[in-house]
């Protein structure tokens, strides 16, 4: 399966909120991506700073299939960053998501030179804790009433890999 990743720009505003829109039953309760312009120019311009990176996640005709996120990114002696995504439908559940993860994580654990990467998530949220397991990430714990989600301070597991499990694979 061939994917490609985007950096995130305003470029691709209208078909980004008209996914959003097709998709929310798809992440209804996991997660609430910017459903409007003006949250959407926040996040786009949120995107890329030295704390983030961004990614489209396209398939093989360019179309948007989904976004990964690497974020609150630390250096110094923890070199570490949290991990957040979402696919959007009609393409769940298709691979493109899997795809786009494992390119995610060359980049981090290459060319951005992460150590470790922490991916938060419900525990109901059985696909995303696939997708996390089959990317070799491990679960360390479980956090009660962890982020506020929809209105809504949620519990959430936390699953983590390092360069040195990615290393193994």
């Amino acid at each position: 399966m061939r994917i490609y990743l985007e950096d995130v720009t305003a470029e691709r505003e209208r078909e980004f909120l008209d996914a959003v829109r097709r998709s929310r039953k798809l992440h209804k309760p996991w997660m609430a991506p910017p459903a409007t312009p003006e949250l959407f120019q926040r996040f786009a311009t949120a995107a890329h700073s030295p704390t983030r990176r961004t990614f489209y996640v396209l398939n093989e005709q360019r179309a948007f299939v989904g976004v990964i996120t690497i974020a609150e990114i630390v250096r110094g002696l923890f070199q570490s960053a949290y991990l957040s995504y979402f696919a959007v439908a009609p393409y769940a559940g298709r691979g493109y998501m899997s795809a786009g993860l494992e390119a995610v994580l060359r980049i981090a654990f290459g060319e951005m030179r992460l150590h470790r990467l922490e991916a938060n998530i419900q525990p109901g949220n059985t696909r995303s804790i696939e997708l996390v397991q089959r990317a070799g990430f491990e679960l360390e714990g479980y956090s009660k009433r962890y982020l506020k989600i929809a209105g809504r301070w949620r519990d959430h597991e936390r699953w983590a890999i390092t360069k040195e499990m990615v290393r193994k694979r």
